[in-house]
């Protein structure tokens, strides 16, 4: 039988460690060189873990922030917005 997650709440997603919590929800991260504007990327695999890109030489606190935003946004959690001029955009997947 499949191991179950607790249910993700935002106490939870904003006051975890993070390394925790990509360890709890089964993230993978990939640090990637890449434009000055991106800040992250987040890919939901068919069986429910998830690949974050981190752009290499960002700021800590950054991704900190981007990757608690981008891991509640992947589990459906509602936390609060992010500051400007950050942002999370869902791209639709191609029929590719």
């Amino acid at each position: 039988m499949p191991e179950r997650r607790p249910t993700p709440t935002v106490d939870h997603l904003m006051d975890a460690p993070l390394d925790s919590l990509l360890a709890e929800f089964s993230v993978d991260v990939s640090v990637l060189e890449t434009d000055p504007g991106f800040t992250g990327g987040t890919y939901v695999r068919k069986d429910g873990s998830m690949l974050f890109v981190r752009p290499a030489g960002r700021p800590e606190a950054e991704w900190e922030l981007t990757a608690r935003a981008m891991l509640g946004r992947a589990l459906r959690v509602q936390l609060p917005p992010l500051p400007e001029p950050y942002q999370l955009s869902e791209l639709e997947p191609s029929g590719d």
